[in-house]
């Protein structure tokens, strides 16, 4: 059940990224889901592979470089979808960091896990 929550909620901050930022479009709350989803399953599946293989770039430039992959890598998930369009690169970048942010803020608002009431 918490997965499911924490997908509606990663669908509302996309919206959120896509009201504020004007290069990022959702076409509607069911691309949204989608578009989690996708940003969900490349960030679980591709994101260890190129942090891995990038790891002395990432390491030369403190850290810094991970940016770059969350923003290529919403970039791409951009292009695979009809109904969701990222603008470009830095489009990206700054909507990956917002929908950081945005994403724990809701997620943080969910009870822990293991607490029982």
């Amino acid at each position: 059940m918490r997965l499911i929550l924490i997908w509606l909620l990663n669908a509302c901050a996309l919206l959120a990224v896509a009201y504020l930022m004007p290069s990022i479009e959702v076409a509607s709350f069911e691309s949204a889901l989608i578009a989690a989803l996708l940003l969900g399953l490349v960030n679980t599946v591709l994101r260890p592979l190129l942090i891995l293989l990038t790891l002395p770039v990432t390491l030369l430039t403190l850290g810094l470089f991970l940016f770059v992959l969350n923003g290529l890598m919403f970039w791409l998930a951009g292009s695979m979808l009809d109904g969701f369009v990222v603008g470009g690169f830095w489009s990206g970048v700054f909507g990956a960091i917002l929908f950081s942010i945005f994403s724990s803020i809701l997620s943080s608002a969910l009870p822990a896990e293991g607490r029982s009431k």
